[in-house]
């Protein structure tokens, strides 16, 4: 009964945490599209910086933003929070269900660092807090005064904790500790700072004083780091089902691309919104970046030699029996592996027949990566990679 739990637990938490990631990603996309697209007409009230009228669902909607108190305060005010604080906290129960509940498979590689699952676990949520703090310091310090500059040095903490990552934990848990401490900084720019700062600024307005310009100019700035990591957070998020992005020899580097390409296709619909020219050469960037993170992934795992290196063709006798030792105790009708009650995503290897059937999936999970064995927890050699990679689909038939 208890496995039946824990994986009904996990299903719910990963629907919970989309439905509101949804929800969060949404409304911050509809605003910042709304903020660039308000336009100053004549005759607008006093104290509004511009309006946007705007058809959906069969209704015409006249938005209007106020940069101070509108003459009639509403009596209900909606604050937009809870869809990122929810997003936040459903995905980090769903970290603790399925990866720290998991340490030892999806966390830790022995062959990358030596880790107790506790150490991993404490670590990883160490390193959460210390990035959100070592961003949230590098915003307030006299850097944060140009965006340029803090874009880019943050660029470069990110990629250099991307590869530091990679050397503590497993490519997917590396990946996935990634798109953790980005979502983290996201949701904590709205609960330290965007909302408080909100919360100050309507409190002073309402005393009939005047808000502080710096506390719109923080938000905004933090909302807009928010809007240009989203792209990258989701990619990260869905990596570890693609063992080429997560378990191969530069997928740090590949984490810098992603970086560049989330960041260029949102100022190409930013710079859209706001009815500025489309800078097309964003889709360039973009189309550049994919296609130089296709080449780094053909790489390989960064513990064998490039593809070619093997001096005789690939056997299906030599597949077979490295699939034997290292992958059927798990691959199998009846798993022997403590804790695992059925083959995973129902693929058993107990057969040559179907070994052969799924040999396009051995050959990217365990040759092209190291995304399998989990952990490498049989001991899978770089030579025995080397052996996957090389088998062909041709060799397999």
């Amino acid at each position: 009964m208890e496995p039946i739990l824990w994986e009904w637990i996990n299903t719910v938490a990963r629907w919970l945490h989309v439905i509101t990631a949804v929800a969060w990603i949404g409304s911050s996309f509809y605003f910042i599209h709304l903020d660039a697209s308000l336009k100053r007409r004549e005759g607008a009230p006093p104290g509004t910086a511009g309006d946007a009228w705007q058809i959906h669902g069969g209704g015409f909607y006249h938005m209007t933003k106020y940069m101070v108190v509108p003459p009639h305060m509403p009596d209900d005010l909606t604050w937009f929070k809870w869809e990122s604080y929810a997003t936040w906290m459903s995905g980090f129960f769903l970290m603790v269900v399925l990866y720290y509940r998991g340490a030892d498979l999806f966390l830790i590689d022995q062959d990358v660092m030596a880790l107790a699952p506790w150490q991993a676990v404490g670590l990883s949520a160490g390193l959460l807090l210390l990035g959100w703090k070592a961003y949230d310091s590098l915003c307030k310090s006299p850097l944060g005064r140009n965006d340029v500059a803090l874009a880019l040095t943050g660029f470069v903490l990110l990629v250099a904790t991307a590869w530091a990552m990679t050397r503590i934990y497993s490519g997917r848990g590396a990946m996935l500790q990634m798109g953790a401490l980005m979502g983290t900084m996201m949701a904590a720019n709205v609960f330290m700072l965007i909302i408080p700062n909100q919360r100050k600024t309507v409190a002073a307005l309402m005393r009939g004083e005047a808000a502080d310009p710096a506390l719109g100019k923080q938000a905004k700035q933090r909302s807009l780091h928010n809007n240009y990591l989203t792209l990258p957070v989701i990619f990260l998020m869905i990596s570890n089902h693609y063992p080429l992005v997560t378990s191969t020899r530069y997928n740090w580097v590949i984490v810098a691309l992603v970086l560049v390409v989330g960041a260029a296709i949102r100022h190409f619909f930013n710079s859209q919104h706001a009815g500025k020219p489309s800078p097309w050469w964003t889709w360039g960037v973009a189309v550049a970046g994919m296609l130089a993170a296709v080449w780094l992934s053909g790489f390989g795992p960064a513990d064998r030699t490039r593809l070619g290196a093997l001096p005789t063709p690939v056997t299906v006798a030599q597949v077979e029996e490295i699939v034997q030792t290292r992958c059927s105790m798990c691959h199998a009708e009846t798993p022997v592996w403590d804790g695992i009650a059925s083959a995973p995503r129902g693929v058993a290897l107990d057969s040559p027949a179907a070994i052969r059937r799924h040999a396009e999936q051995i050959r990217v999970q365990a040759g092209l990566s190291r995304a399998m064995p989990p952990a490498n927890i049989t001991g899978m050699t770089p030579d025995e990679r080397a052996v996957l990679a090389a088998w062909s689909g041709d060799t397999a038939r």
